[in-house]
């Protein structure tokens, strides 16, 4: 009986934590890119937020999960305009700017979700994507259903992460986003446009965040409420730290985060006497973790949160 709880137990939990990478992959990965280039991107929590907003209301409205993901795209990459300007054209505070954009977020996307369904909205399931089960491989134990049942959204998210390994690493956009994030005043002498680089990288982020609220909305639970994101942003942030920033490392760190996020879910087979707070807790005292340095100093890129000016 204690085997078949142990083996329930690993099978609930390792199904949870991968259904959870997904969107924590998608804004780490979004990030990632920003920060290759030298801008921090805060404000990844905010978008988030409005980008599952977007998808919500969309795919109620439309009856398609396929426009809600697309009207979170677009959302994710007009917010990330307004971002990328005030990162990198004004130059403001990278860190102020994108705290005040969270708030700012919070605050819209409770006014627009009582704006487009009522002071007092009804509860309504939106269409979400189906599970993907692939013969043969779902019937492993333990892993199968974890690994073979998933969302087409987590493959595709999986993909996007060897995509990125690919463009930052072997291509040539990739190597120039590394000379940006490293010396931009030698990348500007080769002949990079810093600013335009910047700029494309940042709205890279705004899209990965983007669709990371669309994630949460159609894959996981089918509906929209002002405390959604939870702080995953963050989270987003020290997955980023975590790996090093590297796409490849992204995805065990997103595992690793979203493995810690699972748990409490999936010890209620169990009578631990630990308290609830502190397990729901586990996530975020990893993230201090990962960016204290505990499990590691890791070289951010030089020219991280350094604004840059052709002028000077």
């Amino acid at each position: 009986m204690d085997t078949l709880l142990d083996l329930g137990f690993l099978a609930t939990w390792l199904a949870a934590a991968v259904r959870l990478t997904g969107p924590l992959l998608l804004a780490a990965l979004g990030e990632l890119f920003s920060e290759r280039s030298g801008v921090l991107n805060v404000g990844i929590e905010g978008i988030i937020l409005l980008g599952a907003l977007a998808a919500y209301v969309t795919a109620i409205q439309t009856g398609s999960p396929v426009l809600g993901i697309g009207s979170a795209a677009v959302i994710g990459l007009a917010s990330a305009a307004f971002l990328a300007w005030m990162y990198v054209i004004t130059q403001a505070s990278q860190v102020v700017v994108g705290l005040i954009f969270n708030v700012f977020a919070m605050g819209a996307a409770s006014y627009a979700f009582r704006m487009a369904l009522g002071d007092v909205p009804r509860v309504e399931l939106a269409p979400m994507f189906e599970p993907v089960s692939i013969p043969l491989l779902r019937d492993i134990p333990v892993i199968g259903s974890a690994l073979f049942e998933q969302s087409l959204l987590l493959y595709a998210t999986l993909a996007l992460a060897a995509l990125g390994g690919y463009v930052l690493y072997r291509t040539r956009f990739g190597l120039n986003l590394r000379a940006v994030g490293e010396y931009p005043r030698a990348a500007a002498a080769a002949g990079i446009d810093v600013v335009r680089m910047r700029i494309i990288c940042v709205l890279i982020s705004g899209l990965g965040a983007g669709l990371a609220g669309a994630y949460f909305v159609l894959v996981q639970i089918g509906l929209f409420r002002d405390t959604i994101v939870q702080g995953r942003g963050f989270i987003a942030l020290g997955i980023v730290i975590l790996a090093r920033w590297n796409p490849y490392l992204a995805i065990a760190a997103a595992l690793g985060f979203a493995a810690m996020d699972a748990l409490p879910l999936s010890l209620q087979l169990f009578d631990t006497g630990i308290p609830s707070q502190a397990l729901v807790a586990l996530p975020y005292l990893l993230t201090i973790l990962a960016v204290s340095g505990v499990f590691g100093r890791s070289r951010n890129p030089a020219a991280l949160m350094q604004p840059y000016s052709a002028n000077r």
